[in-house]
């Protein structure tokens, strides 16, 4: 585990903000923290980047030092810098490379990742929100961390600059470990291989998606397609991992034994039947139900 957590407790007064949260994060996942506005999302990345001191409990991270990088919900820089100027900043503070080469070619790869290149020699004083917050991951993953913990990465972005974000977020796998926070659960069940859900200061579950959803919901995958539903529907009812297939919306709804199985096999299966497909994922409602299962 790169990080861990032992009867983690944090209170303010009378208020416990974490109450006993024994978290477990492996190395190389990435891993999405969930709840309620006021469940301790911020609490608990702030106590593990060491901004905040636990009232009680335990902190073990496996990375090490200088190799955890953190962005808050809200990055904030000195308005008169220009977005390569931060970059460059960010770059030294952190573990920089042997040469100065190197690290001006980081910055440049990293900049234009985060769709910053054309802005990089502006100043930041003249950004948007969104833009401030592409310059903030820009700067957290520059130095390469082996631990990044990311408050809402994407909560200010359009749509285009959130599939960079989560994109980007993606790439990571297995390279470093990333803990995110949000509040859009599609992004979390799109990239996250682990989960954990907070309420009320308490860790109501952790775990893979799959192992959240058993005996709570059935694993499906949403399917839209432009032409060949029924040959697709026909064929994808004789597959052992299809547990059912119904009419949904312009498409299909196909329940499966594993998400694992679907990512596998279901585009081969639509290719086969000829069938146009438009999109296809994971059904979104699945994980927010539970969630709301969990929280309310």
């Amino acid at each position: 585990m790169i990080a861990e957590t032992s009867a983690l407790v944090k209170r303010y007064g009378s208020h416990a903000a974490l109450d006993g949260v024994d978290l477990r994060v492996p190395a190389g996942s990435i891993y999405g923290l969930v709840g309620p506005n006021g469940a301790g999302k911020t609490t608990l990345l702030g106590i593990l980047c060491g901004l905040r001191r636990p009232s009680s409990g335990t902190v073990r991270l496996g990375a090490g030092p200088g190799r955890v990088a953190t962005l808050p919900d809200t990055p904030q820089f000195d308005p008169w810098l220009t977005g390569r100027e931060v970059m460059a900043l960010a770059a030294r503070l952190a573990r920089p490379p042997s040469e100065a080469t190197t690290r001006a070619a980081r910055i440049e790869s990293v900049l234009a990742e985060t769709g910053l290149a054309e802005a990089a020699d502006r100043r930041v004083g003249g950004y948007s929100r969104g833009m401030l917050q592409r310059l903030g991951l820009a700067a957290t993953v520059v130095g390469e961390p082996e631990l990044l913990l990311l408050d809402e990465p994407a909560s200010a972005l359009d749509p285009a600059g959130r599939r960079e974000v989560l994109d980007l977020i993606a790439r990571l796998r297995g390279r470093a470990t990333v803990i995110f926070s949000s509040h859009i659960l599609a992004d979390v069940q799109e990239v996250c291989d682990r989960i954990g859900i907070l309420r009320d200061g308490r860790l109501l579950f952790q775990g893979t998606l799959e192992e959240l959803l058993v005996g709570r919901a059935t694993p499906a995958y949403r399917v839209r397609l432009r032409s060949g539903a029924e040959p697709a529907a026909t064929l994808l009812r004789r597959q052992q991992w299809v547990t059912s297939v119904r009419a949904d919306d312009g498409g299909l709804l196909v329940g499966v034994r594993t998400l694992d199985e679907a990512q596998t096999h279901l585009a081969g299966v639509l290719a086969e039947a000829g069938a146009q497909v438009i999109s296809l994922g994971p059904q979104e409602a699945q994980l927010e139900d539970v969630f709301l299962e969990l929280t309310s």
